[in-house]
């Protein structure tokens, strides 16, 4: 469900740059922003910028060292 009853239709539009980098081993880290016109497809509504902060760990599977 979007809106508060009072949409006022547009299409959304989102500008999304990132960048990843490696910290040790299997972690990295990545930043996100993102620029959204008309959130939730509504033209009364923002514009809004999101910034995120992201991680990701690689962990080896134990059944596949062996191969």
């Amino acid at each position: 469900m979007l809106g508060d009853g009072a949409l006022t239709y547009g299409p959304e539009r989102i500008v999304e740059a990132y960048y990843t980098r490696g910290v040790r081993g299997g972690l990295s880290v990545a930043l996100d922003i993102q620029h959204i016109v008309d959130p939730g497809y509504n033209r009364d509504r923002g514009p809004v910028t999101v910034l995120a902060l992201r991680a990701h760990l690689d962990v080896p599977d134990p059944m596949r060292a062996g191969r």
